[in-house]
């Protein structure tokens, strides 16, 4: 952020959405950058972007394939914008990364409450310096640095997003409490909304890049019927 505004790139095939979003964050002091598709999002991403709001269906590339893209190499937050409200649609944004999903049409209060939202809890991502940070919780063969929110096993580092990091944070910080998806929920999302198919993706996605297998997992285990927990 050269001129100290968060800045928010805003990615719709329909020009009025774009216009309307812009003047709706800039009015809130933020630096907002227009896009119209998926492909556009990837030319104009860089450590800048605070925040990626993009609608789902594009041309060229669709926002769910861009935040594909960008969550190989970037964990800047990203939201959704699509007119899909289907639970199925929402887990499939959630799947490939998302921190929030709104459907269409919108409230501009709300919309606004959620970009606050997410830009309080979450600094943007920086890439971390030496490791010289010490507030660590071991998981296993895994660390958890809590100053530079970067899972870590060895000297390798494991990229989860945001909101993965800060579910594994509750569930490691309050080791063999059992979280049901209602605590996750009101734990990590403030008053927004989600589903417990989104909780569930969110879990899946933490297995997967941290190599646990669900049925036998070393890291982030099930209580059947109950929730989750690290022992």
């Amino acid at each position: 952020m050269k001129d100290g505004k968060k800045c928010v790139l805003v990615a719709d095939d329909e020009a009025a959405i774009r216009e309307i979003l812009t003047l709706l964050l800039s009015g809130e002091g933020y630096r907002v950058i227009p896009a119209c598709d998926g492909q556009e999002v990837l030319e104009l991403a860089s450590d800048d972007i605070d925040l990626y709001i993009l609608d789902v269906n594009m041309p060229r590339m669709t926002g769910i394939l861009a935040a594909a893209e960008l969550r190989k190499t970037r964990e800047t937050p990203i939201m959704f914008l699509t007119a899909y409200s289907g639970e199925s649609d929402k887990v499939l944004g959630f799947s490939v990364g998302a921190d929030d999903y709104m459907v269409k049409p919108f409230s501009n209060m709300e919309l606004l409450m959620r970009v606050k939202a997410i830009l309080r809890r979450s600094p943007g991502y920086q890439p971390p310096p030496a490791p010289v940070a010490k507030n660590r919780i071991p998981i296993g063969d895994l660390e958890l640095d809590l100053d530079r929110q970067t899972v870590l096993r060895g000297e390798e580092a494991i990229a989860l997003t945001f909101t993965e990091f800060k579910i594994l944070e509750l569930l490691a910080t309050n080791k063999k409490k059992i979280y049901s998806l209602d605590s996750i929920y009101s734990n990590i999302w403030d008053d927004n909304a989600v589903g417990d198919s989104t909780i569930m993706a969110h879990i899946k996605n933490i297995r997967k890049k941290l190599g646990d297998n669900s049925r036998e997992p070393m890291y982030i285990k099930t209580a059947w019927g109950r929730g989750y927990y690290v022992d």
